[in-house]
């Protein structure tokens, strides 16, 4: 995934704030604290009051360069999550809206197992079974619809890759890799969006990139008016839309 840093701060500010909350299931006084996924940084900052040490981590080159220009004493580093080197010295792997786009989430449990001290908490919410199920569906169809228009046979969207479990699924997983499951909650969070009627087609162009890159700037408004036609009866509320989000909050302990 490709990210625009700027566009996801102006817009998709939300992320961080319905994350907030997390912050109050982490202890004070810790160690060394990972913030899996820390984008642009908006939650990276109030850790530092959590832990002596906090290392933000982003797959994006973007998104990290955002961050350090926002706290420029906190350490970021571009890397995949799956790949963390450290090894029984993490206290505590914080993570907000991201670790549903990660596919390898076999090898990305394994890694943060290794990370964690015994005893170590694992503090994340991501998407839950069914999350953006209208949206998924709405541009599905209209992006299928719209290679058609161009010649071109049906693909399997880059949003279809999207790990979105149920609560048992996850918990399962985690118990797999040496974990003590203390929360596993879905919750259904209807998010509004900013923009107003042009605040859908900014949450796909920013969310579906990869799979509107296959197609011309064209077909692409094409697509945004289909899906807005689609949604409208159920997704637009008083000037603004409204996207069907459904979150996972988990807590868990290494052993």
């Amino acid at each position: 995934m490709d990210w625009n840093a700027g566009l996801y701060d102006q817009q998709h500010d939300f992320v961080a704030a319905c994350g907030e909350h997390l912050l109050g299931l982490l202890p004070d006084s810790l160690g060394f604290v990972v913030d899996l996924g820390c984008g642009t940084g908006a939650l990276t900052g109030p850790l530092t009051a959590k832990a002596a040490r906090v290392v933000g981590v982003d797959a994006s080159p973007d998104m990290i360069a955002q961050a350090r220009l926002r706290l420029p004493q906190v350490e970021f580093l571009v890397m995949d999550a799956c790949d963390m080197p450290w090894n029984g010295c993490v206290d505590a792997l914080f993570s907000n809206a991201a670790l549903h786009w990660i596919e390898d989430q076999e090898r990305l449990t394994a890694t943060m197992a290794r990370a964690l001290r015994p005893g170590g908490l694992l503090v994340c919410e991501f998407g839950a079974q069914g999350n953006i199920g209208r949206i998924r569906a709405a541009f599905g169809a209209a992006f299928q619809a719209a290679l058609a228009e161009e010649g071109i046979g049906p693909a399997r969207l880059n949003c279809e890759h999207f790990y979105f479990p149920s609560a048992q699924e996850h918990a399962a997983l985690l118990a797999r890799h040496g974990f003590s499951v203390q929360q596993a909650e879905e919750y259904d969070r209807p998010t509004p969006l900013k923009g107003g009627e042009e605040g859908l087609a900014r949450w796909m162009a920013q969310f579906f990139a990869q799979d509107l890159d296959c197609v011309a700037p064209e077909a692409q408004e094409k697509v945004f008016a289909a899906v807005a036609d689609a949604l409208r009866a159920s997704m637009w509320n008083n000037g603004g839309w409204i996207a069907d989000y459904r979150r996972l909050r988990v807590v868990a302990v290494k052993h």
